[in-house]
């Protein structure tokens, strides 16, 4: 899964080892919609274009969970998703279905899958991609591909559908980790970028398309009230 630490598009200067971030995000018109509460959760669909937390410029306020503590009080974000992202995700309505939460994520119990268009057409039906990933300090807020210094990182994929127009392959990921961007840079990394994603792709796949083209479809963990499994499925709207 892709996770957000910073948002897209972000331009950055390092002065004195401080990291200055002017990023500020474009206006998102878009609602978010709620696919299902109760006193415990809530599954929503992030529309692309917005933050999952707000951002430390004040001008950067809009997010997921700005817009989501005005109808519930309580909301609080177990995780993220990158700005460009959209899809499914699931917030907690109090502190221990918080905690309850995040320890599933902490111990991978959580499973998500994601529909995500490719540049060009791959050429195997299904593969994975083992590649540790670490933060890249100098390219701020990319990360990069380094066995030495990064932390494991494994991506599952299978082709969906191969598109002429443009020349695309619609995919389903199933990541097994969490990083930071890492299914943008496994993307890259086997020469098939996310179209529309900005930070790691060749000049024609960020023009093949007006928005990061990268969906949560699905989610499915334990209900931390009841202990039944959830399975929440939101579908991609390309």
């Amino acid at each position: 899964m892709s996770v957000e630490n910073k948002p897209d598009l972000a331009t950055t200067k390092a002065t004195k080892n401080i990291i200055v971030d002017n990023f500020v995000a474009p206006k998102c018109l878009d609602d978010i919609s709620v696919l299902y509460q109760d006193e415990s959760i809530l599954l929503i669909n992030k529309p692309s274009g917005l933050l999952s937390l707000s951002g430390k410029n004040p001008k950067n306020y809009d997010s997921v969970h700005f817009r989501l503590v005005k109808q519930f009080s309580s909301a609080t974000m177990v995780h993220r998703l990158d700005f460009g992202t959209s899809g499914i995700m699931v917030i907690a309505l109090n502190k221990e279905v918080n905690s309850h939460l995040a320890t599933q994520f902490q111990l991978r119990k959580v499973h998500k899958t994601y529909v995500s268009l490719l540049q060009g057409h791959l050429h195997e039906n299904e593969g994975q991609i083992n590649q540790a990933i670490a933060k890249d300090a100098s390219l701020f807020p990319k990360v990069k591909i380094c066995s030495t210094e990064g932390k494991e990182a494994i991506t599952h994929y299978t082709v969906l559908e191969r598109l002429h127009n443009p020349l695309s392959t619609r995919v389903r990921f199933y990541p097994h980790t969490g990083r930071t961007h890492q299914l943008r840079i496994h993307s890259q990394f086997i020469q098939h970028p996310i179209l529309g994603c900005d930070l790691y792709a060749t000049g024609e796949s960020h023009q093949g398309a007006n928005r990061l083209m990268l969906h949560a479809e699905s989610i499915v963990f334990e209900h931390p009230v009841t202990g039944k499994k959830v399975h929440g499925v939101c579908p991609p709207p390309f």
